[in-house]
């Protein structure tokens, strides 16, 4: 079965030479315009909702993006010729150690297209808290430290984690496994056993062996924040060394964290506005309501107090902001028409100056 080529660039309706900030406005424009939540029942918006996810997942992730762009349309072919001969899942090693990024990665929801040319990368820890961390750890500065004997620690590990708003909001945890070298215990490091080369590290001195943490992602951690796990990196005479994950919140189709409050623009009908209403409105917690008094303008906002996020430090929460925007109704009836028409009559056009 062919697969077809996905333009992810004309998907979120960017430029190839979009940076990171054009990206993501774009992925929240098309996220909030097409989000089920807002299209109940309509199924070419869950599938453009989906398509926009997918593009963003891509464009958004330095590797992903840099093998979408080298390879383009003619992905196929190309893809076909490079992995003749390649391994298949398991172990890629990564600079002086491995990290798991098998087949069996998650890559549920997406496309064909999407496992087919990515599917040895897997997807960005992001939607199944089991799920482990792949193909993006690097060595980090700890070399040459010393342990409480005098011998140096293993390696400072960096990687990086992503994590949904709600999540930075609750609190999660992630299943981080990689491979790190550890000093062979048969030769104690030396390579020799007697006078042959040891068996077990074939002369090496150090031997790979898996290694799995769980990370605890605090409540109220934001975009860029580092997560140290102490002695759960790389291993040494002297003790493993430090683990440090670099957290990034994905972009909400609704909502907009500015320090730890919520920000929410809510659609509301003229009418609504104009005569007061009772409405729900969508938060973290689950939706609430809220009274919209009457006379309400455009662009207003109100204040819904401990419905933003938990303070990192400290106790108590931040607030969620929900600024109206006011929808006017397309494709009056004869009645409605008239009714505005009458109302029109009752008030006449303010001043614009």
């Amino acid at each position: 079965m062919s697969v077809s080529y996905k333009d992810y660039y004309k998907i979120l309706g960017v430029a190839k030479t979009a940076d990171l900030k054009a990206i993501k406005q774009a992925y929240r424009r098309l996220a909030r315009k097409h989000h089920p939540d807002q299209n109940p029942g309509n199924p070419a918006a869950i599938e453009r909702f989906k398509e926009a996810t997918e593009a963003y997942e891509v464009l958004s992730d330095p590797e992903k993006r840099r093998r979408y762009d080298e390879l383009g349309p003619d992905w196929a072919r190309q893809a076909e010729r490079a992995s003749e001969g390649a391994p298949r899942g398991g172990f890629e090693d990564l600079g002086g150690f491995r990290v798991h990024v098998g087949r069996d990665a998650d890559l549920g929801g997406f496309s064909d297209f999407f496992r087919t040319f990515f599917g040895d990368l897997g997807r960005r820890a992001g939607a199944d808290p089991e799920s482990a961390v792949g193909g993006d750890f690097f060595r980090g500065g700890g070399r040459g430290r010393r342990g409480a004997r005098g011998a140096s620690r293993g390696d400072d590990l960096e990687g990086a984690v992503e994590i949904s708003l709600e999540e930075a909001a609750q609190g999660s945890r992630r299943i981080v496994e990689f491979q790190s070298a550890q000093v062979c215990r048969t030769c104690g490091g030396t390579g020799r056993q007697a006078e042959a080369v040891c068996p077990t590290c074939q002369g090496q001195g150090q031997i790979l062996q898996p290694h799995r943490v769980e990370v605890k992602i605090p409540v109220g951690v934001r975009d860029g924040s580092r997560v140290r796990v102490a002695g759960e990196g790389g291993a040494g005479a002297g003790g493993r060394g430090d683990l440090f994950l670099r957290v990034r919140v994905t972009p909400h189709p609704l909502f907009e964290r500015r320090d730890d409050d919520i920000h929410l623009e809510l659609p509301v009908a003229a009418w609504e506005a104009a005569l007061g209403a009772e409405v729900e409105v969508p938060t973290l917690r689950g939706k609430v309501s809220m009274k919209v008094p009457p006379g309400t303008s455009s662009g207003q906002t109100f204040r819904l107090p401990g419905y933003g996020v938990p303070h990192v430090k400290g106790e108590g929460r931040g607030d969620q902001l929900v600024r109206v925007k006011i929808v006017m109704p397309r494709d009056l009836g004869a009645r409605e028409q008239a009714l505005f028409e009458e109302l029109r009559a009752l008030r006449p056009t303010p001043p614009r100056d």
